[in-house]
């Protein structure tokens, strides 16, 4: 009896000992495809980090002289790997700038406006743009959209905003 008790407790050893390898196959399996979902996910992040960093430099090339804002026109730009579409600018609005005239120790003031329509007109008016730049590559799929605003001081006439 002695020795069938022994034989009966090797083969619940190696029931056991299967089903703690069973365990740790699927617990390695979980891991490994848990860091594979992980790698996908920061892959793509930095793609589109990358893409987002694209437009940024395809706005300032765009807007690094004044003419795209005397006439507003859409643009390609390449930017390393990218292509990045910069819509035409749009203008939200101008301000006339005013010359004001005060009492004060600095009396020749440049201002927008003006406090109820006084001072002469300096002949420029204070523009404000929103400029989109959109890329999408189509070889990771990413895509990102980006939004400018620009401020820049133009003269009046042509107004560029009309």
């Amino acid at each position: 009896m002695i020795a069938s008790r022994g034989c009966h407790q090797r083969g619940a050893t190696l029931v056991v000992g299967l089903i703690l390898l069973v365990l740790i196959t699927l617990i390695v399996t979980s891991a490994f495809n848990l860091s594979t979902g992980n790698l996908k996910a920061v892959g793509n992040m930095q793609t589109r980090d990358e893409a987002v960093a694209a437009a940024n430099v395809a706005i300032e090339r765009v807007i690094s002289t004044d003419t795209i804002f005397f006439a507003p026109a859409a643009k390609t730009e390449s930017v390393g790997p990218y292509s990045v579409s910069v819509a035409a600018p749009v203008c939200i609005s101008s301000v006339s700038i005013k010359d004001y005239t005060s009492a004060d120790t600095n009396p020749n003031v440049l201002i927008e406006g003006g406090p109820g329509g006084s001072g002469s007109a300096t002949g420029f008016v204070v523009t404000y743009w929103d400029i989109t730049a959109t890329v999408n590559d189509t070889t990771t799929g990413a895509r990102a959209e980006v939004h400018q605003g620009v401020k820049i001081t133009l003269p009046a006439s042509p107004n560029p905003c009309t």
